[in-house]
């Protein structure tokens, strides 16, 4: 049931965590009085199976916290000082709506959306938005920073972003963690590979850091960031060259082995080591073990693909099953995201048809990763109106120098619908109260399990704070647009959220799924989905060989691209900055999310840089010494941390757990200040993994 009530004035509502995670866990909420007074697990969700990780388990603390935005505000300082007071929603409203009307008048795409995944529900992060931007004819954003190079790359192989079902990780006897730490981002995985573990599985992870994954695995290997693709592709030239494959799966279930076995000759494992710091050794023995299991399931994630050949990378991965035959079984095969196997109906909710075909406004295009240079440089037209909600763009956008100039412009008019006053809440106009997940409609797909979930409401709004939905709905109406979906409420548009004439949502109800808080897909437990072959290419097989690929352009075959920032592929830039520097999530945040929670800043002490001792030694650089991190783009500074015992990085490379909020950081800058807007080679994705910096001592 969507609420149990055990006695007078107490009851439990059935709830889904929001947020950026593949485990879209399952949520108990106890409310008392009114006040939500418990947050649990769903111990009938079978991959939350009653345990939260330990950000959402104090999520009470976040919903009730005394920064919550209240009620309206309109800006009353410079942009970016956060000074604002407040105004009723009535004018804030109109403020908003006649500033669109203005520049709609001249050009509509010089208003632009910006939104990611500070929600993940479908209700609240991408249907009533999208209908309002489309409707009003507003520049379209390519939402690419988090994994578009990596679904792109898998999509051309796979044909979609399905993979192994997570729960079957639990009976691999070989997993191998690619780019990905499940201790800390996908926790319920984690709780399988420990289970196949316990079974006697062979577990490697392959990561430039020593995350707490690798601390965890059998064997740990740190290739230099942005070369998976190298070790990829030398696997599969020890695969054909060993004959450790699956001929009849090959010839059955993929296209152009031929080509993929010319291209990959040339990719012995002593050219992989000299692009990735690997031993050949360990390339050589890391796809004998692969070839030999029976199976192997590879979790790849989201870290590698943010680089320059991150498609690429993602690509040479998704073929590696398809070569031995590992997709035969359940516990075979690779898993980036589980997203691609909903059947989810966009085009109900988000009504891309609203969009006016008006020859004097072509659609255009605004990328969420360049969004510095967007708001700088592009004149066709320029953005005039930015509007954002379930994003921090200051903070998490790379090259964040240019990301606030410009935010800072005073020609630019900044909505921002938001929780907290966040980096990007300091550059707003109109500053807007947004409710927590405890206190709206929404309905979730995953993208670590196979089931979808619902949240209901378990407490009124906070103050005068209000769900997405509620706010682009009285927009619409104010500017005056009059289809139906703008009067739809949120449990008509979760009613519509998933393919009704799709097999996989069979049995898929709104209303069972408010009682029940969750339904699985219509998929067979095991979930082999390519055991036989089927796949949704063109093809209908693993296509080692892209025909869709080379129409685009693109090499049709696996291929190594190699970092835009890297030693030997930019050798006079490493002269200047000879480190590579990634920022991974630190532990107790999720981006910017929780980041300004106490608890969590508590526990996250300080912003950090990891180094290697020899590193080190060779700056007269210590162990908990403050230094600045530094390029051409901007620095920021942190505090160094160096484990001689057990390095935490690979030399060469310097690692700061992210992503801070400036203004907490202690110095108002965070790595983004080193980033670069650089794109990845399939998807326009951000190279955030991509970056070469120098290190001194703080002055």
């Amino acid at each position: 049931m969507s609420e149990i009530t055990p006695n007078a004035g107490k009851r439990v509502v059935r709830a889904a965590c929001p947020h950026d995670c593949p485990d879209t866990c399952g949520m108990l909420v106890t409310v008392e009085d009114g006040r939500a007074t418990k947050i649990q697990g769903a111990p009938d969700l079978p991959i939350t199976n009653g345990a939260l990780c330990t950000k959402v388990a104090f999520y009470l603390e976040r919903t009730y916290s005394e920064q919550r935005l209240q009620y309206p505000m309109k800006r009353v300082g410079k942009k970016g000082e956060g000074k604002f007071e407040r105004i009723s929603w009535d004018e804030a409203l109109d403020t908003i709506a006649a500033k669109f009307k203005a520049i709609a008048a001249d050009d509509p795409r010089a208003i632009t959306p910006y939104s990611y995944a500070g929600t993940m529900g479908l209700v609240q992060g991408s249907s009533m938005d999208r209908r309002f931007f489309h409707r009003l004819g507003a520049s379209f954003l390519a939402r690419t920073i988090c994994a578009e190079a990596g679904f792109q790359g898998y999509k051309a192989t796979i044909g979609a972003t399905l993979g192994t079902d997570p729960e079957a990780f639990a009976d691999a006897p070989y997993i191998i963690i690619w780019g990905a730490n499940p201790v800390v981002s996908n926790l319920h995985l984690w709780s399988r590979v420990q289970e196949a573990k316990r079974r006697g599985a062979r577990v490697v992870c392959i990561d430039p850091l020593r995350t707490q994954t690798a601390e965890k695995s059998h064997w740990h290997l740190q290739p230099y960031p942005g070369t998976d693709g190298a070790l990829a592709l030398a696997m599969m030239h020890v695969l054909v060259r060993d004959d450790l494959l699956d001929h009849d799966y090959i010839r059955d279930y993929t296209l152009g082995f031929e080509q993929l076995a010319e291209r990959v000759r040339a990719w012995t494992p002593e050219r992989a080591a000299r692009e990735t710091g690997l031993a050949a050794a360990d390339i050589e023995q890391l796809a004998r073990e692969y070839g030999s299991a029976k199976p192997a399931a590879i979790r790849v994630n989201y870290g590698l693909n943010r680089c320059a050949g991150g498609g690429s990378a993602m690509r040479a991965i998704t073929c590696l099953p398809a070569l031995t035959g590992h997709w035969r079984h359940a516990a075979g095969g690779v898993l980036l995201s589980t997203s691609g196997t909903y059947a989810v109906d966009g085009a109900a909710l988000e009504r891309p048809d609203l969009y006016p075909e008006d020859p004097r406004f072509p659609p255009r295009t605004i990328n969420m990763s360049t969004i510095g240079d967007e708001l700088l440089y592009r004149d066709d037209p320029k953005v005039r109106a930015i509007m954002v909600y379930n994003s921090n763009p200051v903070a998490v956008a790379p090259d964040s120098n240019k990301v606030r100039a410009g935010f800072g412009r005073e020609d630019l008019f900044v909505v921002v619908h938001e929780l907290f006053q966040t980096d990007t809440a300091d550059y707003a106009d109109i500053l807007l109260p947004a409710t927590s997940q405890l206190e709206h409609w929404d309905v979730h797909k995953s993208y670590g399990h196979l089931n979808a979930l619902a949240n209901v409401p378990a407490i009124d709004p906070l103050g005068e704070a209000r769900p997405n939905t509620w706010v682009f709905r009285e927009l619409a109406r104010r500017m005056g647009f009059t289809e139906a979906c703008f009067t739809e409420d949120d449990e008509t548009i979760a009613a519509q959220a998933f393919r009704k004439d799709h097999p996989r949502n069979q049995g898929f109800d709104w209303e069972t799924m408010k009682r029940d808080g969750f339904q699985r897909m219509a998929l067979p437990t095991p979930f082999a989905p390519f055991a036989k072959g089927g796949l949704p290419t063109p093809s209908g097989k693993c296509e080692f060989y892209s025909a869709s690929l080379e129409a685009q352009g693109h090499d049709p075959l696996p291929t190594y691209v190699p970092p835009h920032e890297g030693p030997t592929s930019n050798p006079a830039l490493a002269a200047n900055y000879p480190l590579a520097f990634i920022s991974p999530p630190a532990r107790n945040f999720l981006n910017t999310t929780f980041a300004n929670i106490p608890r969590f800043l508590k526990a996250e002490g300080k912003p950090w840089l990891d180094m290697h001792p020899q590193d080190a030694a060779a700056r007269n650089l210590a162990d908990g010494q403050r230094v600045r991190i530094f390029n051409d783009r901007g620095a920021f500074h942190a505090t160094l941390r160096v484990d001689a015992a057990q390095p935490g990085v690979r030399a060469g490379v310097v690692s700061a757990p992210s992503i801070w909020w400036q203004k907490l950081s202690g110095d108002g800058e965070n790595a983004n200040a080193v980033t670069s807007q650089a794109l990845t080679d399939l998807g326009n994705g951000p190279t955030f993994y991509d970056c070469l910096v120098q290190v001194e001592a703080a002055a």
